[in-house]
């Protein structure tokens, strides 16, 4: 792999064989896409979009193939958009901060795993509030900002291959509070909970490389390290 900063986007091509690699640097990435995928409701009308911000390799779209959704996925890599295309995944090649898609037009937008990236988290959560129809529901999760979670996301988690060396920089990590109030500005209500992974998930990850784990994203009422929300635009905003 060549020679990059932390949290520079290119990783994610360098590392585009491990999307769908069995037990491989994107496993626990697998678990919580299923996880997000839970929180996402059958479609409610005809022709609903949802609105895959940061969608890598398409991992969600297993989880919510059965929806009723047209599954739009936003992403700067090309090599996991054209992964995701191979799941059915529409394919679009932009960034999260300036969403190459028009306003109001979908049902659910989900940013799994990508708001601890960005450089502009207001500009982003702008965006993503922008494309979201009134009454539409927005789903994340992401990377709280303490010294536990830098500990444990890049300190131990790098060490122990549970995420690849040099994919985040924590001070690019959000506090939930910060998260709510920036969704506020903009019509959106968020709320959030804690998730970790099941222990026997992690256990079976480092013991059987390149085989299923079983492992599992789980709530939890701590939002220390990881967490969800969900949220609805008001129906007044535009």
């Amino acid at each position: 792999m060549r020679s990059i900063s932390r949290n520079d986007p290119r990783q994610y091509d360098d590392l585009a064989d491990q999307w769908w690699h069995p037990g491989g640097g994107f496993e626990m990435l697998h678990w919580l896409a299923e996880a997000r995928a839970a929180l996402i409701p059958p479609a409610a009308r005809p022709g609903a979009v949802l609105v895959d911000a940061g969608c890598g390799g398409g991992l969600m779209a297993p989880h919510v193939a059965g929806k009723g959704y047209r599954h739009v996925g936003v992403d700067l890599g090309r090599t996991g958009l054209r992964l995701a295309a191979q799941r059915g995944v529409e394919p679009v090649n932009g960034d999260v901060a300036a969403l190459p898609l028009a306003s109001g037009v979908a049902d659910v937008v989900a940013a799994g795993e990508i708001l601890e990236h960005v450089t502009d988290l207001p500009g982003t959560v702008a965006e993503l509030s922008r494309v979201l129809r009134p009454g539409g529901l927005v789903v994340i999760d992401t990377v709280n900002d303490n010294a536990l979670s830098r500990f444990i996301t890049v300190t131990a988690g790098e060490r122990l291959g549970f995420a690849p060396p040099g994919i985040h920089d924590a001070s690019l990590f959000v506090r939930p509070r910060r998260l709510i109030a920036e969704f506020a500005r903009h019509g959106v209500r968020l709320d959030v909970r804690g998730a970790r992974p099941t222990l026997g998930g992690l256990l079976r990850w480092r013991l059987l490389r390149g085989r299923p784990t079983r492992g599992r994203i789980v709530p939890t009422g701590l939002t220390a390290v990881l967490y969800q929300g969900t949220g609805r635009k008001d129906r007044e905003r535009s």
